[in-house]
């Protein structure tokens, strides 16, 4: 059925038409007729993973960005996710980059966004969360800095959001890498990042994993894997978008600035969570995020060294039936 709309919905502005999805969930997820049909048409398999001294229902994941503000998060949860991130969240709200700033590349089945964090704050999300959740639901939160806050004082950012989110959430992701916002991805330098997880540690209650970049060198990989095994963080999410433009795009929104998502990033992706399992010795458990269609690309990641994976433009062009649909194939 979703092959038959999607036609229509991509006559639609793409943040519209993502926009209407959140509220259609929103509405469904707070519903409990509409949440029970939901559940029944959407249940995934059953594949339990322990991880991070938490017990997911699956290996498929929501991945940070498509439910920014938690409003759609119990309608999401009836989907067959064994987990959602939700955010990114700054600690005061903010309206992120002007319009337009998302683009479908359809012939590439890819995304570009450049929206910078929107986020109607901390306290918007933490309300939305303070509520009764389903039990085998993991529920994680990705943080980030608002865009007027001086890279030396992120960590202040990251202390307040640590602070609001760990009572609600089951695990907390820093995100260092969106290439949207002005010079956020210098924190994965040793010497920032050093610094800032050491400023973090003392409120550290609930996992916390942090949010690499695809665009990181095999030198900068290597200083930032240092740094997450010494200051001994549950996890790394490999990873954010690349401001990389693979040869071969076809769509006419190629050459938009900003973060590339989906199918191109499916080899780039896999490296990259090759790479982490190699140099980290399996010692840092890995959710490999990017370019993840279906079950063939998320059993390519496991097989490459991620323990979870997550998805979020492959909803965009498959429908909502993908996670389902991924944890069945990984349970054959």
């Amino acid at each position: 059925m979703y092959q038959r709309i999607r036609p229509w919905l991509f006559r639609l502005d793409p943040e519209l038409a993502h926009g209407a999805s959140l509220r259609l969930l929103q509405l469904a997820g707070g519903l409990p007729p509409a949440a029970s049909w939901l559940q029944r048409q959407f249940a995934a398999p059953a594949q339990p993973v322990q991880l991070f001294g938490l017990r997911f229902a699956n290996r498929v994941g929501l991945a940070a960005g498509y439910d920014k503000d938690g409003l759609a998060w119990r309608g999401l949860a009836c989907l067959g996710f064994g987990h959602l991130e939700l955010g990114t969240v700054t600690p005061r709200p903010q309206p992120g980059n002007p319009r337009p700033r998302l683009f479908r590349l359809p012939e590439d089945e890819a995304v570009i966004n450049r929206l910078g964090f929107p986020s109607r704050g901390a306290g918007f999300l933490a309300r939305r969360l303070a509520v009764q959740r389903p039990p085998e639901l993991v529920l994680g939160v990705n943080l980030g800095i608002n865009k007027d806050t001086p890279l030396e004082q992120a960590a202040a950012d990251y202390q307040q959001l640590m602070r609001t989110f760990s009572p609600l959430a089951d695990y907390l992701t820093i995100n260092i890498s969106s290439p949207n916002t002005p010079g956020l991805r210098q924190l994965q330098g040793r010497r920032y990042l050093d610094d800032l997880l050491g400023a973090l540690a003392p409120l550290r209650s609930v996992p916390l994993l942090v949010k690499l970049s695809p665009d990181l060198d095999d030198a900068q990989l290597d200083q930032a894997l240092e740094v997450l095994l010494a200051q001994r963080v549950d996890g790394v999410i490999a990873s954010n978008t690349t401001l990389a433009r693979p040869a071969g795009l076809r769509s006419a929104a190629a050459g938009e600035a900003g973060g590339l998502s989906g199918q191109p990033l499916v080899s780039a992706n896999r490296s990259m969570v090759a790479r982490i399992a190699a140099r980290a010795q399996n010692r840092l458990p890995i959710i490999a995020a990017g370019g993840i269609f279906g079950g063939h690309e998320a059993q390519a990641a496991l097989d490459a060294g991620a323990s979870l994976v997550q998805v979020y433009t492959g909803l965009i062009y498959r429908g909502p039936g993908l996670a389902r649909d991924i944890a069945a194939a990984l349970v054959q």
